[in-house]
């Protein structure tokens, strides 16, 4: 199994930058994609962003411009950094990893809070 961990959430005025990390441990077998996804109060799971193995990044457009998503191959481990945030962006921010043969495997989550 795999287990993931994320760090870095916070609470933080709008206008100002959090980063993010999530780091797998375990057993871990060719990663394919690794993602960040985000939960408001009362609303669906979105996708806030996506990179591939090979460093092509998206996002959703409510993000681009603002947030930033890396990783670290060789640590297994995703981060987003997220500058300009705004009150919208609050949210619980869970790392998704998807591996070769074996599915999702899903953080807890990060509590990310933005006040006006």
């Amino acid at each position: 199994q795999v287990q993931l961990v994320e760090s870095g959430g916070g609470l933080v005025q709008a206008g100002g930058s959090l980063r993010l990390s999530c780091a797998a441990s375990g057993s871990i077998f060719s990663i394919n994609t690794m993602a960040w996804y985000r939960q408001a109060p009362g609303k669906q799971r979105e996708l806030v962003a996506r990179i591939t193995s090979g460093g092509i990044a998206i996002y959703a457009d409510s993000v681009k411009g603002r947030f930033t998503i890396s990783r670290d191959n060789a640590k297994n481990t995703v981060y987003l950094q997220m500058n300009s945030l705004k009150p919208e962006d609050t949210a619980v921010y869970h790392c998704n990893f998807n591996q070769r043969y074996r599915g999702d495997s899903w953080g807890q989550g990060t509590q990310v809070t933005v006040s006006s």
